[in-house]
């Protein structure tokens, strides 16, 4: 079998040419990385690269324009990213999670779904869903949005706002949940940013902080009647349930990435660095290679578990509303996997790890917010508890 790549997980040349595009781009990008979170800006410039080289269109569908990427070659191309800047990695793949999402799933009407995609290929506009509000909760936590929608001549005024809105100072039109009251249910609504629209720089985190996750405030927006995307049924589970959806992985894949490269830089700390007490480099003392081996272990459980999950589904599309647990599990695992593997690389290589400009100080702040995207852990063993107690037990126990 010929082999296109040594990376195990790369089946094809495919796959190998979208991984060495990704490198390459990941290699740019990180230049700046570190400057971008320092000051908390906005990344423009890794945009600008990333729509001359045409990472917007990845997910959109070949009829309109776009390369049609497939989930499993999607986490390929994050994982990479998410080595050189998960800032970017993160708030990009919103945008690819959208496309591949609404791709699969059909939820919107397809002249809005069209006339995205192509804005999307020919102007490199970004796209975003917005749920999050302050003091509402997520609609992955049963919460109804603060966000009024009401019918008028037309269309609809949408009043309210959403927080942690990634890309917000590049967006030029996103879809946002709101609560349609003369109907009593939660609907989904393209917007188009205008002078009603406002931008509020609140974004100022621990980590992840060249995401532009700012706040939006809705002042009165008109939305036509053709931009109300959908009305979300409370009986049944939707794509913003983000732990039902295999299209979810993209977020622990861009932690993968955070957690392969403080695994690359504790090798090459440990093989590059001599130690005078020890009379050999440090990769030779125990404890060390302890670690590594710890680390190892961490690393590829995960990446088998992220791309075992998403070739299941490759193989048999209609298990995507089986796999809940497994997507479930999976941003639970790797995310905590990462969190300990960027820990012990931080330990070998000792205080210097802490040092504001050093690599592992910007991948150490960033792996924390893994702990907050969704779904978050106490949610995820909550639904796995449920989902053990109503199989029940076949039958009784004895001793």
């Amino acid at each position: 079998m010929t082999r296109f790549s040594d990376d195990l997980f790369v089946r094809n040349k495919r796959e190998a040419d979208l991984v060495e595009y990704a490198k390459r781009l990941a290699t740019e990008i990180e230049k700046t990385a570190g400057k971008y979170d320092e000051h908390g800006e906005f990344p423009f410039e890794h945009f600008a690269l990333l729509e001359k080289e045409g990472f917007f269109k990845l997910t959109v569908p070949k009829k309109y324009g776009g390369d049609e990427i497939s989930l499993y070659e999607m986490l390929l191309i994050q994982e990479q990213l998410g080595r050189a800047d998960a800032s970017t990695a993160l708030s990009v793949g919103w945008h690819l999670l959208t496309f591949l999402n609404v791709r699969e799933t059909s939820p919107w009407p397809e002249e809005a779904f069209e006339r995205i995609c192509r804005a999307a290929v020919e102007d490199g506009s970004l796209m975003n869903i917005l749920s999050t509000e302050r003091g509402k909760g997520n609609l992955s936590r049963g919460g109804k949005p603060g966000t009024i929608a009401r019918k008028t001549t037309g269309g609809y005024i949408i009043t309210g706002e959403k927080a942690f809105a990634s890309l917000a100072p590049i967006l030029n039109h996103f879809s946002i949940t709101a609560y349609f009251e003369d109907e009593d249910v939660t609907a989904e609504f393209l917007i188009t940013k205008n002078e009603q629209v406002e931008v509020i720089n609140t974004w100022n985190a621990l980590g992840m902080r060249a995401t532009g996750s700012h706040d939006i405030i809705f002042h009165d927006v008109f939305v036509p009647e053709a931009d109300l995307l959908a009305k979300l049924d409370a009986s049944r589970p939707n794509r913003f349930l983000a732990d039902g959806r295999v299209y979810s992985l993209e977020i622990p894949a861009v932690y993968l990435g955070i957690a392969g490269a403080a695994r690359d830089y504790a090798v090459d700390f440990a093989q590059n660095t001599y130690s005078y007490s020890l009379g050999d480099y440090i990769s030779t003392a125990a404890h060390i290679r302890q670690k590594l081996g710890e680390i190892e272990l961490l690393f590829q459980s995960s990446r088998n578990l992220l791309y075992s999950i998403a070739s299941r589904f490759e193989q048999d599309p209609s298990l995507k509303n089986m796999l809940a647990n497994d997507v479930n599990i999976a941003k639970h695992v790797i995310c905590n996997n990462a969190v300990e593997i960027v820990a012990k690389t931080m330990r070998i290589v000792g205080g210097r790890s802490i040092a504001k400009g050093n690599k592992l100080e910007r991948l150490f702040r960033d792996v924390q917010c893994a702990a907050f995207n969704p779904p978050q852990d106490d949610l995820i063993i909550e639904q796995l508890a449920a989902f053990i107690l109503s199989k029940g037990v076949k039958e009784e126990i004895s001793v």
